[in-house]
């Protein structure tokens, strides 16, 4: 597994559950509050050993955000940056949530500069890679990017659903994913303590299990990525938010 590729996997897993849980999954549970933010710091593992960092913010502005993140990485002297910036809102036609538009810049290993806007409700999109310009499209499901896919896999979750199925953006093709809500765990988590946490199991081009923590709004505080040959794997180690609790 590539650098690039585990630090496309571990964005994924990082922006999962951005909203304290509610009650119901109603068009009212996608409301935030009018103005706020998050931020989430993550180390990065690789077959057990620290390979970089990450820091997400996200800021809420009623059905709207702005998420903008960065990711470092080196492995075996090889290293990447990855920074992003994704806005996406609440569609009201679909009752979901829908990229706008995204911009991916990654230098060192496979640099690349990528924009991204979507339309139809986010059944298109196009996209443009160093210049080089492609257009995709979906039937059904909205095509979007990790951190509004991420959005719509906590509505979905508010729903009850314990299976559904979410599309993915990539540099050069969509990407389908299958995700399946499995039994709670008690696991210890520092500097937490113990947790019970919720796995998410995911199938399609990454394979990749998120742990939810109820204790902290439902936030991602672990996720394993299901290597081949090696293993990723993430841990929260601060969060800060200015987002009142529903």
């Amino acid at each position: 597994m590539s650098v690039l590729k585990l630090t496309i996997a571990v964005k994924l897993v990082l922006v999962v559950i951005l909203f304290p849980l509610c009650t119901n999954a109603s068009e009212q549970d996608a409301t935030v509050e009018s103005q706020c933010s998050r931020t989430s710091h993550y180390d990065i593992y690789l077959s057990g050993i620290h390979t970089g960092t990450m820091k997400r913010t996200e800021t809420w502005q009623g059905q709207s955000a702005v998420v903008t993140s960065t990711s470092k990485a080196s492995i075996l002297g090889i290293g990447t940056q990855y920074d992003q910036r994704a806005e996406l809102s609440w569609s009201n036609t679909r009752d979901e949530w829908i990229t706008d538009n995204f911009h991916q810049l990654v230098t060192g290993f496979r640099a690349r500069d990528m924009k991204v806007s979507f339309s139809h409700d986010g059944l298109a999109s196009e996209v443009d890679i160093d210049g080089e310009k492609d257009r995709y499209t979906s039937t059904e499901i909205p095509l979007r990017d990790v951190d509004t896919l991420a959005i719509q896999m906590r509505q979905l979750l508010l729903q009850g659903r314990t299976q559904f199925a979410l599309v993915r953006q990539a540099s050069d093709a969509i990407e389908p994913y299958q995700l399946y809500v499995k039994k709670p765990v008690s696991e210890q988590i520092e500097p937490w303590g113990e947790m019970t946490l919720i796995p998410v199991e995911q199938s399609g081009a990454e394979e990749v299990t998120y742990f939810f923590a109820p204790e902290m709004d439902y936030q991602l505080v672990k996720a394993r990525y299901h290597g081949i040959i090696l293993k990723g794997l993430i841990e929260l180690n601060h969060y800060h938010s200015t987002c009142d609790k529903q």
